[in-house]
């Protein structure tokens, strides 16, 4: 899961983070990865990611660690994302979920951590279009990346999770969970596995989906292509 943190900067400058403003006009050499910038950690970003691990039952590490996560495309101006690994800022925990036909299930996290968004890319539509745009207002905005341990099996259960965890992030402040702008988005890992068998099959992750309802019918159809 990513969310956007309720932040009105970014996570390594001042620039603002707002929703909807023109392209390209929230940015400045930090964000837009300009040699020679240096990045300095936004405080409320991390307090949130605290509280949200907090109120999700993890263990805050007494250290953590940022990194360079390096991959080239064309939304990430600096050729990288700095993001954690093998410091986390919080592991464990465990989500508890309304099952559909009554009773309840936990769902364990595996880590949190903090990192920063990438920006965005347009691909025009029109007619003969052969060019792509970016827009790196997003870039650099507080992201929280929560993983989970394959604790789910079915479509009901991953929709009871979303919903449930979707309304802790909102309840604490951390997030508004605006899906329809990109502030909490899904990445659905599936694999299925013979009944009676422990180890599962090979995961095929779809990335950043921003409804549910998209969610649900990537699970179901992913589901039944790996049957």
């Amino acid at each position: 899961i990513h969310t956007e943190l309720l932040t009105q900067s970014k996570i390594w400058c001042g620039c603002g983070t707002a929703f909807g403003q023109p392209p390209n006009t929230q940015t400045c050499p930090v964000c837009l990865g300009m040699p020679g910038s240096l990045p300095v950690l936004n405080r409320r970003a991390f307090e949130l990611s605290m509280r949200a691990a907090l109120a999700l039952g993890c263990e805050v590490a007494p250290l953590s660690q940022f990194e360079r996560k390096n991959y080239y495309y064309p939304d990430l101006p600096k050729n990288y994302q700095i993001s954690q690994l093998r410091k986390n800022l919080a592991e464990g925990g465990v989500l508890e979920i309304p099952l559909p036909g009554g009773g309840r299930k936990s769902v364990r996290f595996n880590n949190i951590h903090l990192e920063e968004d990438a920006g965005k890319n347009i691909h025009p539509e029109t007619p003969g279009a052969n060019y792509s745009l970016v827009d790196l207002n997003r870039a650099g905005t507080p992201l929280l990346e929560i993983v989970t341990e394959p604790d789910l099996r079915t479509a009901d259960e991953a929709l009871a999770f979303m919903e449930t965890l979707k309304a802790i992030l909102e309840y604490t402040g951390v997030s508004d969970c605006n899906m329809h702008e990109g502030r909490l988005r899904f990445e659905a890992n599936i694999s299925v596995r013979k009944q009676g068998d422990a180890k599962l099959g090979t995961k095929v992750e779809i990335k950043n989906l921003n409804s549910m309802k998209t969610v649900l019918k990537c699970i179901e159809a992913e589901t039944e292509r790996q049957i």
